[in-house]
């Protein structure tokens, strides 16, 4: 039932998906459009595509469990040569929103789930507001897909995170962590520069004749470009300087520990791998001792970030099949997930021994059929 029909009329009729930020925003000097945080985010930043991945790839080894084989054999298949949980799971850590398009068997059942990717599609809606269709656009062909078949079951599945001042598309965590993601981006730049120019600071060239003249503009430009091409880049290091009469090399006593750059850039890590849902001490980032030890850290990316994104997942995709699998139901099989064993046992012994329950509200309390 659609209990706000009066919701948003007059809107466009047509919602572009964006990236958070939106296009056309700007924070500070980090790009705003999804495509160019995916390039400088992912991309080209090792600490946030090792955290994405690494909740990305865990919700995809996660233990499914179905109400039908069928139902787990579609949720297991590939899509366009990525396992589907794993596509699904890093377009809503980086966007915020996943696309599922149904592919019919030809006999009026499912043969397949498709990922679309989230930034090329448009969703359509109506005066009201409501999703009616959705656009998929590739480079100047577009598809119009609509929300719904002839028979009234979905076309398309719409997955996505919470955001609470859109009331059609998903918050992505890609856009919060930019900040972190333009700052470690911009210390590695800066150790590059350092490597590219002999791995020291800059100094300075002094020319002083004793009689207070100075140099023509012949002579400068002559000696800077000498100097590019002689004593500049990793290539030259320690090469010795030849100086004409008159000129002096005054060193600039200044290093990368005083910028405290190392510090910067493990922050900045943190940033991003909290930004993500990913304990940092996984990330292999030093001196963060947040957790005891590395199978406490594991077990918390599991109960906090892969278990809930993958069970976002699954229950969207179940109550999409729905018309075509009654009372479907997929769930991540929190008993097989062996980083949780040790929680799982701990629950089975406190039962196991509460002598006041019978064996049967034991098997229920622990979710077992009878």
């Amino acid at each position: 039932m659609k209990w706000f029909g009066r919701k948003a009329a007059g809107r466009d009729v047509a919602r572009p998906v964006m990236g958070s930020p939106r296009e056309g925003a700007r924070l500070g000097e980090w790009p705003a459009a999804y495509a160019e945080q995916v390039r400088e985010g992912y991309c080209l930043n090792p600490v946030a595509q090792r955290a994405v991945r690494l909740v990305a790839e865990a919700a995809a080894q996660a233990p499914v469990e179905a109400s039908e084989p069928a139902l787990a054999a579609l949720v297991a298949e590939r899509t366009g040569g990525q396992p589907l949980m794993e596509t699904l799971a890093a377009q809503l850590l980086l966007h915020g929103n996943a696309f599922v398009q149904l592919l019919g068997d030809g006999a009026g059942g499912v043969a397949e789930l498709f990922a679309l990717r989230p930034e090329r599609v448009t969703i359509e809606t109506d005066a009201n507001g409501w999703p009616v269709g959705y656009r998929y656009a590739v480079g100047s062909r577009v598809m119009r897909l609509p929300a719904e078949d002839a028979a009234g079951r979905p076309a398309v599945i719409h997955i996505r995170h919470f955001h609470p001042l859109d009331d059609h598309l998903g918050l992505g965590c890609l856009g919060a962590a930019m900040g972190a993601i333009a700052i470690h981006n911009a210390a590695t730049r800066w150790n590059k520069g350092l490597l590219d120019n002999a791995a020291r600071p800059s100094g300075a060239l002094v020319y002083d004749p004793g009689d207070g003249s100075s140099l023509s503009a012949e002579q400068y430009a002559r000696l800077k470009d000498e100097m590019a091409l002689a004593y500049q880049g990793a290539g030259n290091a320690g090469r010795p300087m030849l100086l004409e009469g008159g000129l002096k090399w005054q060193a600039i006593s200044m290093s990368p520990a005083d910028m405290d750059f190392v510090g910067l850039k493990a922050a900045a890590a943190r940033e991003i791998a909290l930004a993500f849902g990913v304990p940092p001490m996984l990330m292999g980032l030093p001196g963060d001792n947040a957790y005891a030890n590395y199978r406490e850290a594991n077990r918390a990316l599991w109960r906090q970030a892969v278990v809930p994104l993958a069970d976002n997942i699954l229950g969207a995709l179940a109550e999409g099949l729905r018309p075509w699998f009654a009372d479907a139901v997929l769930r991540v099989a929190v008993d097989r997930v062996s980083v949780l064993g040790e929680e799982r046992a701990a629950m089975w012994a406190r039962i196991g021994s509460a002598d006041f329950l019978s064996d049967e509200e034991k098997r229920r309390m622990l979710g077992v059929e009878a």
